[in-house]
């Protein structure tokens, strides 16, 4: 029997499509890999009408019903051949709701959110990324975001992970919870700091190597006390003066997992919540996690 302080374990969104049904996979293995149950969480939406009930609404209703038993089947199955060799404590739940209300509810007692990169809707239409983006944005624990493909078995085991420093406070939550999974899955770890968040260009006067220097301080200073408590662990820094979004992008195709922080520290005072980390999901096929401080 699976043991967790968690009600849910690991929790992944699904509905039907290819990159729930990608997310599905991957979240089996990393429960396997954590010793955590699995829960299949899929949401039927309630059907708003400012009307009396027709025929072909109630047609709707029980083509949700009968399609919520289908995904959670299809489900089911994918979650337990992630794993044929060992026994998996998968579990599910139909609820109905909306999908980023289920979905962060279900966060605040999950060890992690696994989410496909987009999905489906209420009728079968494609979401650009609408549910992933807003459960990345108001989870309370950390967010998986799978693509079709990054939750095959085709993605190198041996792969290191990628890690995004730049100093803030979801940063280092971030690093904690990348140094732990790189030692779980007995893989390196890839730390990336970009020194400036935008593109620099030669400027007069400027003593370029004095930033880079302190970059390199910054990123040593980081990464000290996690290489002393992890020491299994093999680290390779990167120290670039780019967009860090780029170098992510570029360095995620060698890597199994990309790991970031919620918020980064913005270029001069602040940036907009998941910037970075918006693009990294958008652009990559690798999984990537996002990682809230606090939790």
């Amino acid at each position: 029997m699976f043991e967790t302080s968690t009600k849910y374990g690991i929790v992944v969104g699904v509905d039907g499509s290819p990159e729930s049904d990608a997310a599905v996979r991957w979240a089996a293995r990393e429960a396997s890999l954590r010793g955590e149950p699995v829960t299949l969480m899929h949401v039927v939406q309630p059907i708003i009408t400012s009307w009396p009930v027709s025929a072909g609404q109630l047609g709707v209703a029980e083509w949700q019903e009968e399609n919520a038993r289908r995904v959670i089947d299809q489900a089911q199955a994918d979650a337990r051949s992630a794993n044929e060799s060992e026994p998996q404590d998968v579990r599910n739940e139909v609820l109905h709701a909306t999908p980023v209300d289920a979905l962060v509810d279900a966060s605040a007692d999950a060890r992690m959110v696994v989410v496909g990169s987009h999905g489906r809707g209420a009728l079968g239409r494609l979401l650009m990324g609408s549910v992933s983006k807003a459960v990345l944005e108001n989870a309370h624990c950390p967010v998986a975001v799978i693509h079709a493909s990054g939750g095959s078995a085709v993605v190198d085991p041996s792969a290191p992970i990628l890690l995004g420093i730049d100093g803030s406070p979801a940063s280092e939550a971030a690093t904690a919870w990348a140094f732990e999974e790189a030692s779980r899955r007995a893989v390196a770890l890839t730390a990336l700091h970009a020194w400036s968040d935008v593109g620099v260009f030669p400027i007069f006067g400027m003593d370029w190597r004095e930033y880079q220097e302190q970059g390199e301080e910054l990123l040593a200073e980081r990464l000290a006390g996690w290489q002393e408590r992890y020491p299994d662990v093999h680290v390779t820094r990167r120290l670039v003066c780019d967009t860090p979004a780029h170098w992510l992008i570029q360095l995620a195709q060698r890597a199994q997992l990309v790991v970031l922080g919620s918020r980064g520290r913005g270029g001069f005072g602040g940036i907009r919540l998941g910037s970075v980390s918006a693009a990294v999901t958008q652009s990559t096929t690798v999984p990537v996690v996002v990682v809230r401080s606090g939790r």
